[in-house]
């Protein structure tokens, strides 16, 4: 199997290079800047593209099998549109090449609200949105891209992901948030990101994970 990795060089996309080839897969992993990458690693290939040109997204794409995108900037008070571009971006150039898979990290933030507990729901998504907004916004545009897609896709809708050693498992649900699903370390986010792309009882739905 070969997947592209888009964010390959930020928090959870060097996780997901990592351990997709210590799974034995074929890995394109893009970045801006990929120079952090070991270029010389049997069954990496590393490619210099942003995710919103267009043209170099679907140069990358050919001859893939799956998407994995860890595109993000953070959370950030500037208006973006590099989640829904991006996104659109690597939408477009699947179904230019016949990729059918993708999977792509969202927040529980840019989810539905009624689905989360009193804590979440009256104190720490509003204080997220409010200054923090402009990411979660991006995040709902990229959800209406997915939709309006054909692609196979599954968003996963993340809690805080924290840039720490591993607890080495997970929890997931597709009903809604998880309880007490505060946060999840970026290395078991890697490792959700790749276990979903290999299912194919998760297209286009949105799926919950945490520690």
């Amino acid at each position: 199997m070969r997947i592209v990795v888009t964010g390959a060089t930020g928090n959870v996309g060097r996780h997901v290079v990592d351990q997709a080839l210590a799974r034995d897969l074929e890995v394109v992993a893009v970045a801006r800047d990929p120079r952090a990458l070991d270029s010389g690693i049997p069954r990496l290939r590393v490619a210099a593209v942003d995710v919103l040109d267009a043209e170099g997204v679907q140069n990358v794409l050919e001859g893939a099998d799956a998407v994995v995108s860890c595109v993000g900037i953070g959370t950030s008070r500037t208006p973006t549109t590099l989640c829904s571009q991006g996104t659109r971006n690597i939408v477009d150039g699947m179904a230019r090449h016949g990729v059918g898979r993708l999977v792509v990290i969202s927040s529980e933030v840019a989810e539905h609200w009624a689905h989360q507990g009193p804590v979440k729901l009256w104190i720490v998504l509003p204080l997220l949105q409010r200054f923090l907004g402009a990411t979660y916004d991006d995040m709902r545009r990229m959800d209406i891209v997915l939709w309006e897609s054909a692609a196979r896709w599954t968003a996963i809708r993340a809690p805080r992901i924290r840039p720490v050693d591993p607890r080495g498992s997970y929890r997931s649900s597709t009903a809604g948030p998880l309880r007490r699903g505060w946060s999840i370390t970026a290395p078991d986010m890697a490792a959700a990101l790749l276990d979903i792309v290999e299912r194919d009882d998760l297209d286009r739905r949105h799926v919950y994970v945490a520690n």
